[in-house]
């Protein structure tokens, strides 16, 4: 059996990475004496995985972590102990059980939705929304190992809109396909005719391939 557990990343600490996020976790559940799977070998470790990581600077509301364990425990429990050893900026919102023959959460995400909030004057990008949506095309650059890509990432933002003077983007987070969303940024801003305005950028949630959320299978 597996603990599926939906969690929290605050602004305090949307500028670590990956590895120092499940770095935490790790020394978190050990902290909190929960019975979890641990790897075999002269270095045990506890075998859990993150839904997808996320990305340096931005804060995640709803986050997915699946922890392997040895033995039944109530989620109420679970998250409470768990949350007694975390820091404040990392809080876990609920947990359930899931089979161990199920597929990986990170197999399962098709999609992510993120919010920006702006520093800088922002009106100009915000109107050009609409515009921007109806292109066929819109050319980016992704880098890679072996320099830079040019690839065509109109068909990776499912959907992308304006409320209250914030950002909402729903984009494609795949094996076949991601928009990175400071890409998305970087082109709308191009293609409005402005310098990339600084903005605050959160994870608010993942889908599956229904984009239903990733959390509620």
């Amino acid at each position: 059996m597996k603990m599926w557990v939906v969690f929290s990343v605050g602004q305090r600490l949307r500028h670590i990475g990956h590895l120092d996020l499940m770095r935490a976790m790790q020394r978190a559940l050990r902290r909190s004496g929960l019975d979890v799977c641990y790897s075999q070998g002269f270095s045990p470790h506890i075998n859990l995985s993150l839904a997808s990581p996320l990305p340096v600077g931005m804060a995640g509301d709803r986050e997915v972590m699946e922890v392997p364990m040895q033995s039944l425990i109530p989620p109420e429990t679970f998250k409470q102990r768990l949350n007694d050893a975390l820091p404040i900026a990392l809080r876990v919102i609920s947990c359930h059980h899931r089979p161990d023959d199920e597929q990986a959460a990170m197999a399962q995400v098709c999609a992510a939705q993120y919010v920006f909030e702006f520093m800088d004057d922002a009106d100009r990008l915000l109107a050009g929304v609409p515009e921007y949506l109806k292109r066929v095309s819109i050319p980016a650059i992704r880098k890679s190992k072996k320099g830079d890509v040019a690839f065509d990432i109109r068909p990776l933002i499912f959907n992308l809109f304006t409320k209250e003077g914030k950002l909402y983007a729903t984009l494609a987070l795949s094996q076949t396909g991601t928009a990175k969303p400071l890409t998305v940024l970087e082109t709308l801003a191009d293609f409005v005719g402005i310098p990339t305005p600084r903005a605050i950028a959160t994870r608010t949630g993942l889908l599956t391939s229904c984009f239903g959320p990733l959390e509620a299978i």
